[in-house]
């Protein structure tokens, strides 16, 4: 292609990832042909609010999305909603659509994001039983828990743990059945973990830890949830938030290399020449932490996006972020920063007073005299996330002591 041609993108995906491409791209190339192709029928848009404002119904399923129309005819981007990618030709450079349209690309995002991970036991298509996924997914549950009832939350993790208190707001009596001994047990360790069992059964809701879901009964709908202790709970709505998996079918057509999620280098290019891949469907090189990382949060959407634009764009890109995530549950509102590798021997240090609701944990690892910081959290202790990410990026040790301690900065730690 010769550098006065007019380039073809193409970006599979109606995401938040899509719609920061978009701008990543038209920062430095205001002239090439911008198509959009998403199997929904909404305007590319971000998840959060589907889980917190959009479902405890504060606030209308707009505010996800981060451009109105105009903006996407404004940048000149053609939008193909409502259409599924089925296929992806390297040879011809096309995309070929559900309906047999193909598409031309010169340079192609697989934006294409994560799907959920379903729970095969009986009674597990019956109306009633729920994921929370999409917008749809979303203000059908609303609609749901604003009639009240009994709710069953299946899985005590990020999402599950949002639905709960979402469904509490509402007025709903609710059931966590999670079959590890706390929520967020792989993430946060037994003692966070048990934090956020104690929070949220003071805001009435009921746990069943260390239990597993063997089926749903009902015939025309759920009516109830049966657990392998030999339970039966109650329940006119079922929400299953047991994890995500990346979505990669039609990048699987494009021969990419694959492993948990599209393989990438730093610059979010994959293993075949013009194809990018950002998000949660993309396994990115992390210089920073020396290792292939696959996020699942928003930030990771929201800055692999740009990145990836930019990068299809032309720009040298090194995308090296601290993974970060937030989440807002009844008046606990919390950010994260960092990685913790599942085969970490870590340690736990917090600042502060776990039953004050307002504390800061570090997961961290001995080095020297001191430790070393590998991630970090804080609920209810706002404007200390920036000094977390210093203290991960710049890996100096620190004293245990004095990381514990709420009266040190944490800008003075390092």
């Amino acid at each position: 292609m010769s550098d006065d041609e007019v380039v073809r993108y193409v970006i599979i995906g109606g995401g938040l990832t899509a719609a920061r491409a978009v701008e990543g791209i038209r920062e430095h190339d205001r002239e090439g042909g911008i198509t959009v192709v998403s199997a929904e029928e909404h305007l590319p848009y971000e998840r959060p609010p589907l889980s917190k404002d959009v479902l405890q119904g504060k606030a209308e399923a707009d505010v996800a999305y981060p451009h109105p129309e105009g903006w996407y005819s404004e940048q000149g981007v053609t939008l193909r909603l409502g259409q599924q990618a089925t296929t992806i030709s390297v040879d011809e450079r096309t995309v070929t659509l559900a309906d047999g349209t193909a598409i031309p690309w010169d340079r192609l995002l697989l934006a294409t994001g994560s799907v959920v991970r379903r729970l095969e036991v009986p009674g597990g298509d019956l109306p009633g039983v729920t994921y929370l996924r999409t917008m749809d997914d979303s203000l059908a549950l609303l609609g749901r828990l604003r009639g009240g009832g009994d709710v069953v939350v299946v899985g005590a993790g990020w999402i599950g743990l949002e639905v709960a208190a979402a469904a509490r707001q509402h007025g709903c009596t609710v059931t966590i059945v999670e079959p590890t001994t706390a929520p967020l047990l792989a993430v946060m360790g037994e003692r966070i973990g048990a934090w956020f069992a104690d929070f949220h059964t003071a805001h009435g809701v009921e746990f069943r830890l260390g239990t597993g879901v063997t089926g749903f009964s009902g015939t025309d709908h759920v009516t109830a949830v049966n657990t392998d202790a030999g339970d039966t709970i109650p329940a006119q709505t079922v929400v299953i938030g047991v994890g995500i998996r990346p979505s990669t079918e039609v990048a699987e057509t494009a021969g990419v290399a694959i492993d948990n999620g599209v393989v990438t280098d730093a610059a979010l290019r994959s293993s075949v020449p013009g194809i990018w891949a950002a998000g949660d469907v993309a396994n990115w090189e992390s210089r920073l932490l020396g290792r292939h990382l696959r996020v699942e949060h928003w930030a990771n959407a929201n800055d692999g996006g740009l990145a990836a634009g930019r990068s299809m764009a032309g720009v040298d890109v090194a995308y090296d972020p601290v993974p970060f995530f937030f989440s807002d549950q009844y008046d606990a509102g919390l950010e994260y920063a960092g990685y913790v590798p599942r085969d970490t021997d870590s340690e736990l240090v917090v600042r502060g007073d776990t039953s004050s609701n307002e504390f800061m944990a570090f997961w961290v690892v001995p080095e020297g005299d001191g430790v070393k910081v590998l991630a970090g959290m804080h609920i209810n202790v706002w404007d200390t996330i920036d000094a977390v990410q210093a203290l991960i990026r710049e890996g100096t040790p620190v004293s245990r002591e004095r990381l514990a301690d709420p009266s040190v900065p944490l800008e003075d730690l390092a």
